[in-house]
């Protein structure tokens, strides 16, 4: 009769991975004020009415978090209303939500 051997996997020698997981939140926050500062300024030219807001809300997610970058969300906070504010001037002015620079 033959003879039962048992075979066994040779065990992996590859060093485990050493690498610290990145900081999620520090850097999705710094983001987010980066992003509210540029739609901010965005909202300056077109489509504030929306890009306003976003900017708004991005910059004050940002601030709650922590962010590094505070300095530049609160720009983007402030660009954000800015946006709101052109807008309701110049549908004052116009008296339409529609509005463009040509007249």
């Amino acid at each position: 009769m033959g003879s039962t051997a048992t075979r066994t996997r040779p065990e992996s020698t590859a060093p485990a991975p050493t690498e610290e997981p990145r900081p999620v939140g520090r850097r999705d926050t710094d983001g987010m004020a980066v992003a509210s500062f540029v739609l901010g300024l965005l909202g300056l030219l077109v489509l504030n009415l929306f890009l306003g807001p976003i900017a708004i809300v991005l910059a004050s997610v940002a601030l709650w978090r922590g962010t590094a970058r505070r300095g530049r969300a609160l720009l983007g906070l402030g660009l954000g209303v800015a946006d709101l504010v052109v807008l309701a001037a110049l549908v004052a002015t116009d008296d339409t939500v529609s509005w463009g620079l040509a007249g």
